[in-house]
């Protein structure tokens, strides 16, 4: 019986059959899993790495803006640099 690293929930998988590297879905919350390790079966999530990757783009995105939305000095002054071409 191989359980979900993230909610416990039981993942219906021959264990003699998995291969190492292989992705599975968690039916209970949906996380990418990938066998890390065969004899025993052991999971790693891998859909919060992901996650987390976007959130850190998402933090840059918003940091290159200024509080108001206008963007920082520097980049305004490529754009009105290119305004006036």
């Amino acid at each position: 019986m191989i359980r979900c690293p993230e909610c416990s929930a039981e993942i219906d998988v021959d264990e003699d059959e998995v291969e190492e590297g292989e992705i599975l879905s968690c039916p209970e919350c949906e996380s990418e899993l990938e066998v890390s390790q065969t004899h025993p079966v052991h999971l790693n999530v891998i859909s919060d790495d992901l996650d987390e990757e976007e959130e850190e783009e998402e933090e840059e995105e918003e940091t290159e803006m200024g509080e108001d939305g206008d963007y920082l000095d520097e980049e305004k002054e490529e754009y009105e640099e290119e305004d006036e071409e």
